[in-house]
């Protein structure tokens, strides 16, 4: 397994380039990597990924969250690929042809070098049961739609999913230790859950067994945010390392 705080990646949720750019220079030796999401990406530009690269960034997570008709998620996955991020998430509930279209659209791409790491989407961790049967109408709890479509995300060539901390070790016995688990909804000790409503700590993440944490608020709303990364990067190694 990739070191304590190679596991960390940073949601860099901001709505301009600067603020971004400087956390990026500020946790990048604590970390393994940061995410660009939709907020940061429209605001700035694709060109923020070479500029984040360029500050100290060790890597890049295009959290794009991709869910269209499998030959549009083809094409942005191809886009993608040739930018050269590190990993790269669809919705899993786009289904098998288009998570399928996403793989073939990334290796193509890739040109026999390597690939992105494809990673499903499966619910968001916003959503909890009220919410998964009654705005959605899908039956059942939220774990059981996670396990459901981590299922699927692997049968259809993806290298992992992104679910909620509280999903992982039901991941993990369906779809094996090798199955790569991305964990948004990471809250250390004290920190408010904000908009998510299925969370867990560091600590108990990594025993579930999560691969990758993704930590936002917790470092980039601290005052000295390297120092918030490092501790989280403690908390990791204590709890993967009893």
């Amino acid at each position: 397994m990739t070191s304590p705080k190679d596991r960390i990646l940073v949601a860099l949720d901001y709505n301009n380039a600067d603020d971004a750019l400087r956390t990026a220079r500020a946790v990048g030796p604590h970390v393994g990597g940061v995410k660009v999401g939709l907020e940061l990406i429209n605001a700035a530009g694709f060109d923020i990924f070479a500029r984040l690269l360029d500050a100290g960034a060790p890597r890049i997570f295009y959290d794009a969250k991709f869910h269209d008709i499998p030959n549009t998620v083809a094409g942005a996955v191809r886009a993608a690929t040739k930018r050269g991020v590190w990993m790269v998430n669809v919705h899993a509930s786009g289904g098998a042809a288009m998570l399928r279209a996403a793989r073939d659209a990334a290796e193509t791409a890739a040109g026999g070098g390597p690939r992105p790491l494809l990673i499903a989407v499966t619910v968001l961790t916003s959503i909890d049961d009220a919410t998964l049967n009654g705005d959605l109408r899908v039956p059942g709890t939220a774990a059981e739609q996670v396990v459901h479509l981590a299922r699927l995300a692997q049968q259809s060539g993806m290298d992992g999913v992104v679910a909620s901390p509280l999903e992982v070790a039901a991941i993990r016995d369906a779809c094996g230790p090798e199955f790569v688990t991305v964990i948004p909804g990471v809250r250390p000790s004290g920190v408010a859950k904000g908009d998510q409503a299925r969370v867990a700590t560091p600590a108990d993440a990594v025993r579930a067994g999560a691969h990758y944490l993704v930590v936002g608020r917790a470092i980039t709303a601290a005052p000295d945010p390297a120092a918030a990364a490092a501790a989280v990067a403690a908390e990791v190694k204590a709890a993967a390392h009893p």
